[in-house]
């Protein structure tokens, strides 16, 4: 009992370098996707934000205090 070779059959997919039209999805709607980004998680960016905008503003003012700490 010999195995006889069987002829397979391969799918390539490919994409053609002249489809103009590969992300158009994306950029559909985008004002609405955005806002629907945000409405939806506006706690998690508020969580996220808030520390880093503050600790960030905390830096420039002490920094701006250590310039005027001379004048006094």
């Amino acid at each position: 009992m010999g195995k006889t070779p069987v002829r397979m059959k391969a799918v390539v997919y490919a994409l053609s370098p002249f489809q103009q039209k590969v992300m158009s999805g994306l950029w559909r709607d985008i004002p609405g996707k955005i806002h629907h980004k945000i409405s939806e998680n506006w706690l998690n960016a508020a969580l996220l934000l808030t520390p880093v905008i503050g600790t960030y503003s905390y830096a420039q003012w002490y920094k701006e205090q250590e310039k005027l700490a001379h004048r006094y």
